[in-house]
Protein backbone atom coordinates (compact mmCIF):
# COMPACT_ATOMS: atom_id res chain seq x y z
CA UNK A 1 0.00 0.00 0.00
CA UNK A 2 3.30 2.59 1.03
CA UNK A 3 4.60 1.60 -2.72
CA UNK A 4 0.89 2.47 -4.03
CA UNK A 5 1.02 6.17 -2.68
CA UNK A 6 4.52 6.42 -3.64
CA UNK A 7 3.84 5.84 -7.19
CA UNK A 8 0.47 8.19 -6.95
CA UNK A 9 2.44 11.02 -5.32
CA UNK A 10 5.18 10.94 -7.84
CA UNK A 11 2.80 10.73 -10.44
CA UNK A 12 1.67 13.69 -8.97
CA UNK A 13 4.00 15.78 -8.78
CA UNK A 14 4.84 15.05 -12.28
CA UNK A 15 1.17 16.46 -13.30
CA UNK A 16 1.30 19.40 -11.01
CA UNK A 17 4.94 20.64 -12.65
CA UNK A 18 3.38 19.87 -16.54
CA UNK A 19 0.08 21.61 -15.93
CA UNK A 20 2.65 24.46 -14.30
CA UNK A 21 5.02 24.76 -17.03
CA UNK A 22 1.51 24.89 -19.64
CA UNK A 23 -0.35 27.39 -17.49
CA UNK A 24 2.31 29.66 -17.04
CA UNK A 25 3.00 29.48 -21.57
CA UNK A 26 -0.17 30.31 -22.12
CA UNK A 27 -0.41 33.28 -19.45
CA UNK A 28 3.17 34.34 -20.77
CA UNK A 29 1.79 34.47 -24.65
CA UNK A 30 -1.94 34.21 -24.42
CA UNK A 31 -2.20 36.65 -27.35
CA UNK A 32 0.26 35.10 -29.48
CA UNK A 33 -1.49 31.59 -28.84
CA UNK A 34 -4.82 32.94 -29.45
CA UNK A 35 -3.63 34.27 -32.86
CA UNK A 36 -1.70 30.85 -33.94
CA UNK A 37 -5.15 28.80 -33.50
CA UNK A 38 -7.09 32.01 -34.76
CA UNK A 39 -4.72 31.16 -38.42
CA UNK A 40 -6.36 27.64 -38.44
CA UNK A 41 -8.29 28.26 -41.21
CA UNK A 42 -5.58 27.70 -43.96
CA UNK A 43 -4.82 24.65 -45.61
CA UNK A 44 -4.05 21.25 -43.79
CA UNK A 45 -0.10 21.74 -43.93
CA UNK A 46 -1.02 24.86 -41.46
CA UNK A 47 -3.85 23.24 -39.37
CA UNK A 48 -1.26 20.25 -38.83
CA UNK A 49 1.79 22.56 -37.81
CA UNK A 50 -0.47 24.83 -35.62
CA UNK A 51 -1.99 21.06 -33.77
CA UNK A 52 2.01 20.38 -33.07
CA UNK A 53 3.54 24.18 -31.90
CA UNK A 54 -0.06 24.45 -29.63
CA UNK A 55 1.12 20.49 -28.12
CA UNK A 56 4.48 21.14 -28.15
CA UNK A 57 3.64 24.49 -25.98
CA UNK A 58 0.94 23.37 -23.65
CA UNK A 59 2.30 19.44 -23.27
CA UNK A 60 -0.92 17.79 -23.62
CA UNK A 61 -2.72 16.24 -26.74
CA UNK A 62 -5.39 16.10 -24.57
CA UNK A 63 -6.01 20.02 -23.67
CA UNK A 64 -5.36 20.40 -27.79
CA UNK A 65 -8.00 17.71 -29.15
CA UNK A 66 -10.31 19.36 -26.05
CA UNK A 67 -9.94 23.20 -27.47
CA UNK A 68 -10.16 21.76 -31.08
CA UNK A 69 -13.66 20.19 -30.20
CA UNK A 70 -14.47 23.40 -28.17
CA UNK A 71 -13.68 25.44 -31.28
CA UNK A 72 -15.74 23.26 -33.68
CA UNK A 73 -18.84 23.32 -31.68
CA UNK A 74 -18.50 27.07 -31.46
CA UNK A 75 -18.30 27.32 -35.25
CA UNK A 76 -15.06 28.55 -34.98
CA UNK A 77 -13.17 25.70 -36.94
CA UNK A 78 -14.62 23.50 -39.65
CA UNK A 79 -14.43 19.62 -39.43
CA UNK A 80 -12.09 19.10 -41.97
CA UNK A 81 -9.81 22.22 -40.41
CA UNK A 82 -10.14 20.59 -37.19
CA UNK A 83 -8.71 17.50 -38.11
CA UNK A 84 -5.32 18.54 -39.91
CA UNK A 85 -4.97 20.06 -36.42
CA UNK A 86 -5.57 16.92 -34.39
CA UNK A 87 -3.05 15.34 -36.41
CA UNK A 88 -0.56 17.94 -35.44
CA UNK A 89 -1.33 17.19 -31.79
CA UNK A 90 -0.66 13.62 -32.12
CA UNK A 91 2.93 14.40 -33.61
CA UNK A 92 2.80 17.08 -30.76
CA UNK A 93 2.72 14.79 -27.83
CA UNK A 94 5.78 12.82 -29.06
CA UNK A 95 7.93 15.51 -27.47
CA UNK A 96 6.78 14.52 -24.07
CA UNK A 97 8.79 11.03 -24.60
CA UNK A 98 11.42 12.81 -25.97
CA UNK A 99 11.92 15.67 -22.91
CA UNK A 100 11.50 12.15 -21.00
CA UNK A 101 13.73 9.93 -22.88
CA UNK A 102 16.57 12.28 -23.48
CA UNK A 103 17.00 14.10 -20.04
CA UNK A 104 15.00 12.05 -17.29
CA UNK A 105 16.88 9.49 -18.16
CA UNK A 106 20.02 10.02 -19.25
CA UNK A 107 20.70 12.55 -16.90
CA UNK A 108 20.74 12.91 -13.07
CA UNK A 109 18.33 15.87 -12.94
CA UNK A 110 17.15 15.33 -9.40
CA UNK A 111 20.37 17.00 -8.39
CA UNK A 112 19.69 20.47 -10.19
CA UNK A 113 15.80 19.84 -9.90
CA UNK A 114 15.39 21.48 -6.41
CA UNK A 115 17.83 24.49 -7.02
CA UNK A 116 15.34 25.13 -10.30
CA UNK A 117 12.65 24.68 -8.12
CA UNK A 118 14.27 27.33 -6.04
CA UNK A 119 14.80 30.13 -8.92
CA UNK A 120 11.24 29.56 -9.98
CA UNK A 121 9.43 30.06 -6.53
CA UNK A 122 11.51 33.41 -5.95
CA UNK A 123 11.31 34.91 -9.33
CA UNK A 124 7.24 34.16 -9.27
CA UNK A 125 6.58 37.08 -6.59
CA UNK A 126 8.28 39.47 -8.38
CA UNK A 127 6.17 42.23 -9.81
CA UNK A 128 7.14 41.55 -13.30
CA UNK A 129 4.04 39.35 -14.83
CA UNK A 130 6.54 37.86 -17.51
CA UNK A 131 9.37 37.04 -14.96
CA UNK A 132 6.45 35.37 -12.30
CA UNK A 133 5.31 33.33 -15.37
CA UNK A 134 8.84 32.52 -16.21
CA UNK A 135 9.96 31.74 -12.34
CA UNK A 136 6.34 29.60 -12.55
CA UNK A 137 7.53 27.71 -15.80
CA UNK A 138 11.12 26.73 -14.20
CA UNK A 139 9.44 26.06 -11.11
CA UNK A 140 7.01 23.75 -13.56
CA UNK A 141 9.74 22.53 -14.69
CA UNK A 142 12.08 21.10 -11.49
CA UNK A 143 8.62 20.18 -10.10
CA UNK A 144 8.27 17.64 -13.57
CA UNK A 145 11.71 16.41 -13.51
CA UNK A 146 11.73 15.86 -9.61
CA UNK A 147 8.30 14.25 -10.03
CA UNK A 148 10.02 11.83 -12.78
CA UNK A 149 13.01 10.92 -9.94
CA UNK A 150 10.65 10.17 -7.59
CA UNK A 151 8.42 7.84 -9.79
CA UNK A 152 11.91 6.27 -10.76
CA UNK A 153 12.71 5.91 -7.61
CA UNK A 154 9.46 4.61 -6.15
CA UNK A 155 8.97 2.03 -8.81
CA UNK A 156 10.64 -1.43 -7.69
CA UNK A 157 13.94 -3.04 -9.63
CA UNK A 158 12.51 -6.12 -11.40
CA UNK A 159 15.38 -8.44 -9.60
CA UNK A 160 13.73 -7.88 -6.59
CA UNK A 161 10.55 -8.75 -7.99
CA UNK A 162 10.48 -12.10 -9.92
CA UNK A 163 7.25 -12.52 -8.86
CA UNK A 164 6.23 -9.58 -11.53
CA UNK A 165 8.59 -10.62 -14.08
CA UNK A 166 6.32 -14.08 -13.46
CA UNK A 167 3.31 -11.94 -14.17
CA UNK A 168 4.44 -9.86 -17.09
CA UNK A 169 5.97 -12.62 -18.98
CA UNK A 170 2.75 -14.70 -18.47
CA UNK A 171 1.22 -11.94 -20.63
CA UNK A 172 3.69 -12.35 -22.79
CA UNK A 173 3.39 -15.52 -23.61
CA UNK A 174 0.83 -15.68 -26.21
CA UNK A 175 2.66 -14.62 -29.37
CA UNK A 176 0.75 -11.79 -31.21
CA UNK A 177 -2.30 -12.00 -28.97
CA UNK A 178 0.15 -10.39 -25.62
CA UNK A 179 0.79 -7.24 -27.99
CA UNK A 180 -3.12 -7.20 -28.03
CA UNK A 181 -3.33 -7.51 -24.31
CA UNK A 182 -0.79 -4.57 -23.48
CA UNK A 183 -2.64 -2.37 -26.15
CA UNK A 184 -5.33 -2.76 -23.95
CA UNK A 185 -3.18 -2.35 -20.93
CA UNK A 186 -2.28 1.39 -22.60
CA UNK A 187 -5.56 2.38 -23.45
CA UNK A 188 -6.91 1.38 -19.91
CA UNK A 189 -4.03 3.39 -18.53
CA UNK A 190 -4.43 6.45 -20.67
CA UNK A 191 -8.14 6.42 -19.80
CA UNK A 192 -7.25 6.18 -15.76
CA UNK A 193 -4.93 8.92 -16.11
CA UNK A 194 -6.58 11.03 -18.31
CA UNK A 195 -3.37 12.02 -19.87
CA UNK A 196 -0.87 10.29 -22.42
CA UNK A 197 1.87 12.41 -21.24
CA UNK A 198 1.42 10.76 -17.60
CA UNK A 199 0.78 7.38 -19.17
CA UNK A 200 3.69 7.59 -21.27
CA UNK A 201 5.84 8.60 -18.36
CA UNK A 202 4.35 5.50 -16.60
CA UNK A 203 5.33 3.26 -19.57
CA UNK A 204 8.81 4.42 -20.17
CA UNK A 205 9.38 4.15 -16.54
CA UNK A 206 8.55 0.73 -16.11
CA UNK A 207 10.86 0.13 -19.54
CA UNK A 208 13.83 1.61 -17.80
CA UNK A 209 13.23 0.05 -15.42
CA UNK A 210 12.68 -3.55 -17.20
CA UNK A 211 8.99 -4.71 -16.23
CA UNK A 212 8.28 -4.62 -20.35
CA UNK A 213 10.55 -5.50 -23.01
CA UNK A 214 10.92 -3.93 -26.45
CA UNK A 215 7.34 -4.90 -28.43
CA UNK A 216 5.49 -4.61 -24.85
CA UNK A 217 6.04 -1.06 -24.50
CA UNK A 218 5.46 -0.62 -28.37
CA UNK A 219 2.41 -2.26 -27.65
CA UNK A 220 1.32 0.31 -24.89
CA UNK A 221 2.34 3.14 -26.82
CA UNK A 222 -0.17 2.12 -29.51
CA UNK A 223 -3.11 1.57 -26.63
CA UNK A 224 -1.92 5.45 -25.61
CA UNK A 225 -2.97 6.65 -28.87
CA UNK A 226 -6.35 4.85 -28.57
CA UNK A 227 -7.16 5.81 -24.69
CA UNK A 228 -6.44 9.83 -25.27
CA UNK A 229 -9.51 9.91 -27.41
CA UNK A 230 -11.38 9.35 -24.49
CA UNK A 231 -10.82 12.78 -23.35
CA UNK A 232 -12.18 14.99 -26.30
CA UNK A 233 -15.13 11.80 -26.56
CA UNK A 234 -15.84 12.94 -23.24
CA UNK A 235 -15.92 16.78 -23.89
CA UNK A 236 -17.93 16.40 -27.03
CA UNK A 237 -20.91 14.25 -25.35
CA UNK A 238 -23.07 17.68 -24.56
CA UNK A 239 -21.89 19.55 -27.40
CA UNK A 240 -23.31 20.15 -30.99
CA UNK A 241 -23.57 17.90 -33.95
CA UNK A 242 -19.88 19.43 -35.28
CA UNK A 243 -17.97 18.72 -31.96
CA UNK A 244 -19.07 15.00 -31.55
CA UNK A 245 -17.78 14.83 -35.10
CA UNK A 246 -14.28 16.04 -34.60
CA UNK A 247 -14.10 13.74 -31.49
CA UNK A 248 -15.01 10.79 -33.77
CA UNK A 249 -12.39 12.05 -36.22
CA UNK A 250 -10.02 12.23 -33.44
CA UNK A 251 -10.68 8.30 -32.46
CA UNK A 252 -11.08 7.33 -36.63
CA UNK A 253 -7.64 9.02 -37.05
CA UNK A 254 -6.03 7.17 -33.92
CA UNK A 255 -7.90 3.96 -34.72
CA UNK A 256 -6.91 3.80 -38.46
CA UNK A 257 -2.94 4.09 -37.75
CA UNK A 258 -2.96 1.64 -34.93
CA UNK A 259 -4.93 -0.76 -37.36
CA UNK A 260 -2.22 -0.73 -39.64
CA UNK A 261 0.48 -0.56 -37.23
CA UNK A 262 -0.39 -4.14 -36.37
CA UNK A 263 -0.53 -5.25 -39.47
CA UNK A 264 3.18 -4.14 -39.76
CA UNK A 265 4.15 -4.19 -36.00
CA UNK A 266 7.13 -6.20 -36.02
CA UNK A 267 9.08 -5.28 -39.42
CA UNK A 268 8.20 -1.49 -38.20
CA UNK A 269 10.12 -1.88 -34.11
CA UNK A 270 12.61 -3.58 -36.66
CA UNK A 271 13.15 -0.23 -38.39
CA UNK A 272 12.98 1.38 -35.20
CA UNK A 273 15.63 -0.82 -33.49
CA UNK A 274 18.00 -0.39 -37.13
CA UNK A 275 17.58 3.45 -36.64
CA UNK A 276 18.76 4.12 -33.02
CA UNK A 277 21.48 3.19 -32.12
CA UNK A 278 21.72 0.97 -28.89
CA UNK A 279 20.02 -2.12 -28.26
CA UNK A 280 16.62 -1.61 -26.88
CA UNK A 281 17.30 -5.16 -25.06
CA UNK A 282 20.45 -5.09 -22.72
CA UNK A 283 20.51 -4.82 -19.45
CA UNK A 284 23.17 -2.89 -17.74
CA UNK A 285 23.52 -2.02 -13.37
CA UNK A 286 22.55 1.41 -13.25
CA UNK A 287 22.37 3.61 -10.06
CA UNK A 288 22.83 1.32 -6.64
CA UNK A 289 23.37 -1.86 -8.49
CA UNK A 290 19.29 -1.44 -10.56
CA UNK A 291 18.85 -3.15 -13.47
CA UNK A 292 17.96 -0.65 -16.04
CA UNK A 293 17.54 -0.68 -20.29
CA UNK A 294 18.84 2.85 -21.02
CA UNK A 295 18.19 2.85 -24.93
CA UNK A 296 15.08 1.38 -24.55
CA UNK A 297 13.28 4.92 -23.83
CA UNK A 298 14.87 6.60 -26.87
CA UNK A 299 13.63 3.48 -28.98
CA UNK A 300 10.16 3.88 -27.84
CA UNK A 301 10.67 8.00 -28.71
CA UNK A 302 11.49 7.15 -32.43
CA UNK A 303 8.37 4.44 -32.39
CA UNK A 304 6.24 7.04 -31.18
CA UNK A 305 7.29 9.56 -33.28
CA UNK A 306 7.76 7.46 -36.80
CA UNK A 307 4.44 6.00 -36.08
CA UNK A 308 2.80 9.41 -35.93
CA UNK A 309 4.30 11.28 -38.27
CA UNK A 310 3.35 8.26 -41.02
CA UNK A 311 -0.08 8.16 -39.95
CA UNK A 312 -0.27 11.62 -40.76
CA UNK A 313 1.76 11.34 -44.14
CA UNK A 314 -0.53 8.39 -45.23
CA UNK A 315 -4.00 9.81 -43.67
CA UNK A 316 -3.64 13.60 -44.47
CA UNK A 317 -4.84 13.48 -48.49
CA UNK A 318 -7.97 11.69 -46.94
CA UNK A 319 -9.07 14.51 -44.61
CA UNK A 320 -12.03 14.77 -46.51
CA UNK A 321 -13.04 11.29 -46.68
CA UNK A 322 -12.32 11.03 -43.17
CA UNK A 323 -14.73 13.96 -42.73
CA UNK A 324 -17.84 12.83 -44.55
CA UNK A 325 -16.82 8.90 -43.03
CA UNK A 326 -17.70 10.77 -39.24
CA UNK A 327 -20.38 13.05 -41.08
CA UNK A 328 -22.17 9.53 -42.20
CA UNK A 329 -21.19 8.05 -39.03
CA UNK A 330 -22.89 11.01 -36.28
CA UNK A 331 -26.21 12.04 -37.59
CA UNK A 332 -27.51 15.74 -37.64
CA UNK A 333 -30.06 15.80 -34.82
CA UNK A 334 -32.17 18.64 -35.51
CA UNK A 335 -32.80 21.39 -33.14
CA UNK A 336 -36.14 23.48 -32.25
CA UNK A 337 -35.83 26.90 -33.32
CA UNK A 338 -35.21 29.56 -31.04
CA UNK A 339 -32.86 27.41 -28.79
CA UNK A 340 -29.61 28.58 -28.71
CA UNK A 341 -26.61 26.40 -29.86
CA UNK A 342 -23.92 28.04 -27.37
CA UNK A 343 -23.03 25.40 -25.02
CA UNK A 344 -19.33 26.59 -23.92
CA UNK A 345 -19.32 25.31 -20.42
CA UNK A 346 -19.93 22.12 -21.02
CA UNK A 347 -16.74 21.85 -23.49
CA UNK A 348 -14.49 24.07 -21.29
CA UNK A 349 -11.56 22.41 -19.91
CA UNK A 350 -9.36 24.15 -16.62
CA UNK A 351 -5.95 25.14 -17.22
CA UNK A 352 -6.73 26.55 -20.92
CA UNK A 353 -8.55 30.03 -20.62
CA UNK A 354 -5.92 31.50 -22.71
CA UNK A 355 -7.50 29.84 -25.67
CA UNK A 356 -10.88 29.32 -24.68
CA UNK A 357 -11.27 33.03 -24.17
CA UNK A 358 -11.29 32.89 -28.06
CA UNK A 359 -14.21 31.36 -28.11
CA UNK A 360 -16.54 33.61 -25.72
CA UNK A 361 -15.05 37.02 -28.29
CA UNK A 362 -16.66 34.97 -31.42
CA UNK A 363 -19.65 34.28 -28.92
CA UNK A 364 -19.84 38.12 -28.45
CA UNK A 365 -19.68 38.87 -31.77
CA UNK A 366 -22.69 37.01 -32.66
CA UNK A 367 -24.81 38.50 -29.20
CA UNK A 368 -23.91 41.78 -31.52
CA UNK A 369 -25.23 40.32 -34.26
CA UNK A 370 -28.51 39.15 -32.80
CA UNK A 371 -28.99 42.72 -31.29
CA UNK A 372 -28.50 44.27 -34.97
CA UNK A 373 -31.12 41.74 -36.57
CA UNK A 374 -33.52 42.64 -34.04
CA UNK A 375 -33.28 46.45 -34.68
CA UNK A 376 -33.22 45.68 -38.47
CA UNK A 377 -36.38 43.48 -37.50
CA UNK A 378 -38.66 46.01 -35.54
CA UNK A 379 -37.63 48.79 -38.55
CA UNK A 380 -38.94 46.53 -40.83
CA UNK A 381 -42.29 46.00 -38.33
CA UNK A 382 -42.83 50.12 -37.65
CA UNK A 383 -42.40 50.25 -41.57
CA UNK A 384 -45.35 47.98 -42.29
CA UNK A 385 -47.72 48.93 -39.93
CA UNK A 386 -50.95 47.82 -41.95
CA UNK A 387 -49.59 43.84 -42.08
CA UNK A 388 -50.21 41.62 -39.73
CA UNK A 389 -47.05 40.98 -38.83
CA UNK A 390 -47.52 38.89 -35.41
CA UNK A 391 -44.77 35.60 -37.09
CA UNK A 392 -41.84 38.81 -37.01
CA UNK A 393 -43.14 39.57 -33.32
CA UNK A 394 -42.70 36.03 -32.33
CA UNK A 395 -39.48 35.66 -33.66
CA UNK A 396 -37.90 38.74 -31.89
CA UNK A 397 -39.47 37.37 -29.08
CA UNK A 398 -37.16 34.49 -29.10
CA UNK A 399 -34.74 36.40 -30.06
CA UNK A 400 -35.01 38.09 -26.72
CA UNK A 401 -34.93 34.79 -25.38
CA UNK A 402 -31.89 33.77 -26.93
CA UNK A 403 -29.96 36.99 -25.66
CA UNK A 404 -30.90 36.55 -22.23
CA UNK A 405 -29.69 32.95 -22.89
CA UNK A 406 -26.49 33.85 -24.18
CA UNK A 407 -25.87 36.76 -22.03
CA UNK A 408 -25.96 34.35 -18.99
CA UNK A 409 -24.23 31.80 -19.97
CA UNK A 410 -21.35 34.19 -21.40
CA UNK A 411 -20.91 35.59 -18.30
CA UNK A 412 -20.11 32.08 -16.23
CA UNK A 413 -17.82 31.71 -19.41
CA UNK A 414 -15.96 34.86 -18.69
CA UNK A 415 -15.92 34.61 -15.45
CA UNK A 416 -14.28 30.95 -15.98
CA UNK A 417 -11.80 32.02 -17.61
CA UNK A 418 -11.14 35.25 -16.00
CA UNK A 419 -10.37 32.50 -12.70
CA UNK A 420 -8.26 29.99 -14.54
CA UNK A 421 -4.61 30.67 -15.15
CA UNK A 422 -4.92 33.52 -17.81
CA UNK A 423 -2.15 36.24 -18.43
CA UNK A 424 -3.07 40.14 -16.69
CA UNK A 425 -3.69 41.82 -20.26
CA UNK A 426 -6.21 38.49 -21.00
CA UNK A 427 -8.11 38.82 -17.49
CA UNK A 428 -8.59 43.14 -18.26
CA UNK A 429 -9.79 42.18 -21.50
CA UNK A 430 -12.50 39.77 -19.71
CA UNK A 431 -13.34 42.38 -17.50
CA UNK A 432 -13.96 44.96 -20.57
CA UNK A 433 -16.40 42.22 -22.14
CA UNK A 434 -18.24 41.67 -18.79
CA UNK A 435 -19.42 45.29 -19.61
CA UNK A 436 -19.93 44.79 -23.23
CA UNK A 437 -22.60 42.07 -22.52
CA UNK A 438 -24.01 43.61 -20.39
CA UNK A 439 -24.70 46.70 -22.73
CA UNK A 440 -25.32 44.61 -25.50
CA UNK A 441 -28.38 42.70 -23.67
CA UNK A 442 -29.94 46.38 -22.90
CA UNK A 443 -29.70 47.06 -26.51
CA UNK A 444 -31.70 43.43 -27.46
CA UNK A 445 -33.99 44.17 -24.47
CA UNK A 446 -34.49 47.76 -25.90
CA UNK A 447 -35.93 46.53 -29.29
CA UNK A 448 -37.46 44.21 -27.88
CA UNK A 449 -39.78 47.02 -25.79
CA UNK A 450 -39.46 48.53 -29.18
CA UNK A 451 -41.17 45.77 -31.34
CA UNK A 452 -44.03 45.23 -28.13
CA UNK A 453 -44.80 48.94 -28.95
CA UNK A 454 -45.14 48.48 -32.44
CA UNK A 455 -47.11 45.66 -32.10
CA UNK A 456 -49.73 47.71 -29.95
CA UNK A 457 -49.94 50.31 -32.08
CA UNK A 458 -50.72 47.34 -34.71
CA UNK A 459 -53.40 46.10 -32.49
CA UNK A 460 -55.46 49.23 -31.48
CA UNK A 461 -54.96 50.88 -34.78
CA UNK A 462 -53.27 54.06 -33.85
CA UNK A 463 -52.58 55.72 -36.87
CA UNK A 464 -49.29 58.46 -37.09
CA UNK A 465 -49.13 60.85 -39.12
CA UNK A 466 -46.89 60.87 -42.33
CA UNK A 467 -44.18 63.43 -40.88
CA UNK A 468 -43.96 61.51 -37.41
CA UNK A 469 -43.63 58.43 -39.53
CA UNK A 470 -40.97 59.61 -41.94
CA UNK A 471 -39.21 61.32 -38.60
CA UNK A 472 -38.98 58.08 -36.88
CA UNK A 473 -37.91 56.49 -39.95
CA UNK A 474 -34.91 58.17 -40.74
CA UNK A 475 -34.03 58.80 -36.83
CA UNK A 476 -33.91 54.70 -37.10
CA UNK A 477 -31.58 54.46 -39.90
CA UNK A 478 -29.27 56.53 -37.88
CA UNK A 479 -29.56 54.49 -34.76
CA UNK A 480 -28.65 51.20 -37.14
CA UNK A 481 -25.54 53.06 -38.14
CA UNK A 482 -24.45 53.16 -34.51
CA UNK A 483 -25.12 49.87 -34.15
CA UNK A 484 -23.54 48.31 -37.68
CA UNK A 485 -20.71 50.25 -36.34
CA UNK A 486 -19.94 48.60 -33.23
CA UNK A 487 -20.93 45.27 -34.42
CA UNK A 488 -17.74 45.91 -37.01
CA UNK A 489 -15.26 45.85 -34.01
CA UNK A 490 -17.38 43.87 -31.53
CA UNK A 491 -13.61 41.25 -32.40
CA UNK A 492 -10.88 44.04 -32.28
CA UNK A 493 -9.36 46.52 -30.25
CA UNK A 494 -10.88 49.80 -30.83
CA UNK A 495 -8.88 52.88 -32.28
CA UNK A 496 -8.52 56.55 -31.03
CA UNK A 497 -10.33 57.23 -34.56
CA UNK A 498 -13.61 54.68 -34.02
CA UNK A 499 -13.87 56.86 -30.48
CA UNK A 500 -14.39 59.81 -32.59
CA UNK A 501 -16.70 58.46 -34.57
CA UNK A 502 -18.93 57.11 -32.01
CA UNK A 503 -18.69 60.45 -30.30
CA UNK A 504 -20.16 62.10 -33.57
CA UNK A 505 -22.70 59.52 -33.99
CA UNK A 506 -24.08 59.62 -30.37
CA UNK A 507 -24.03 64.10 -30.40
CA UNK A 508 -25.92 63.54 -33.80
CA UNK A 509 -27.99 61.26 -32.42
CA UNK A 510 -28.73 63.27 -28.58
CA UNK A 511 -29.33 66.36 -31.31
CA UNK A 512 -31.49 64.44 -33.00
CA UNK A 513 -33.56 63.81 -30.54
CA UNK A 514 -34.30 67.09 -28.64
CA UNK A 515 -35.69 68.54 -32.00
CA UNK A 516 -38.22 65.88 -32.14
CA UNK A 517 -39.24 65.92 -28.61
CA UNK A 518 -39.61 70.06 -29.25
CA UNK A 519 -41.15 69.29 -32.48
CA UNK A 520 -44.01 66.77 -30.18
CA UNK A 521 -44.43 69.15 -27.64
CA UNK A 522 -45.66 72.01 -29.55
CA UNK A 523 -47.86 69.76 -31.71
CA UNK A 524 -49.23 68.39 -28.20
CA UNK A 525 -50.37 71.95 -27.25
CA UNK A 526 -51.82 72.46 -30.91
CA UNK A 527 -53.91 69.55 -30.78
CA UNK A 528 -54.29 67.67 -27.23
CA UNK A 529 -56.24 65.15 -29.42
CA UNK A 530 -53.18 63.18 -30.68
CA UNK A 531 -51.89 62.46 -27.19
CA UNK A 532 -51.40 58.66 -27.59
CA UNK A 533 -49.90 59.05 -30.88
CA UNK A 534 -47.37 61.83 -29.76
CA UNK A 535 -46.96 59.59 -26.69
CA UNK A 536 -45.78 56.37 -28.67
CA UNK A 537 -43.34 59.25 -30.95
CA UNK A 538 -41.99 60.17 -27.70
CA UNK A 539 -41.46 56.60 -26.55
CA UNK A 540 -40.02 55.43 -29.88
CA UNK A 541 -37.36 58.31 -29.74
CA UNK A 542 -36.72 57.99 -25.92
CA UNK A 543 -35.58 54.26 -26.54
CA UNK A 544 -33.82 55.39 -29.74
CA UNK A 545 -31.17 57.67 -27.80
CA UNK A 546 -30.67 54.90 -25.37
CA UNK A 547 -29.67 52.44 -27.62
CA UNK A 548 -27.51 55.03 -29.08
CA UNK A 549 -25.81 55.74 -25.19
CA UNK A 550 -25.64 51.97 -25.25
CA UNK A 551 -24.29 51.77 -28.54
CA UNK A 552 -21.47 54.60 -26.95
CA UNK A 553 -20.91 52.56 -23.58
CA UNK A 554 -20.24 49.35 -25.95
CA UNK A 555 -17.07 50.91 -27.74
CA UNK A 556 -15.65 52.83 -24.72
CA UNK A 557 -15.87 49.22 -22.88
CA UNK A 558 -13.99 47.24 -25.68
CA UNK A 559 -10.48 46.78 -25.46
CA UNK A 560 -8.48 49.83 -26.91
CA UNK A 561 -5.34 50.15 -29.64
CA UNK A 562 -2.04 50.76 -28.10
CA UNK A 563 -1.17 54.73 -29.42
Amino acid sequence: MALFFQILGSLGVFLFGMRLMSESIQKFSGERLRSIMASMTGNRLKGISTGFLITCLVQSSSATTVMVVSFVHARLLTLVQSIGVIMGANLGTTTTFWIISLLGFKFSLSSIAIPVIGIGVAMSFMKASRLKEIGNFLTGFGLLFQGLSFLKGAVPDINSNPEALEWITSLGGYGFGSIIIFLAVGVVLTVVVQSSSVAGAITLTMAYKGWIDYPQAAAIILGENIGTTITAYLASLTANTAARRAARAHFMFNIIGVLWMLALFYPFINLVDWLMPGSPELAVLGENGISTKPDLPNHMALYHTLFNMLNILMLVGFVPKIASLVEWMVKEKATPAGVPQFRYLDTMSWGSGELNFSEAKQAIGQLGDLSRRMFEQFLFIYNNPQEDLSPKVKEINKMEEESNEITSELYDFLIHCSTDQVSDETRREATHYLRVIAELEEVCDCCHRLTNRAAKRYRKNRIISKELEDDIVEFGENVQRFIDFYQERLQSKVSAADMEVALDLEDMINEKRRKLRKRSVIRLTKDSAEAHSELIYIEIVNTFERIANHAKNILQALPKEMA
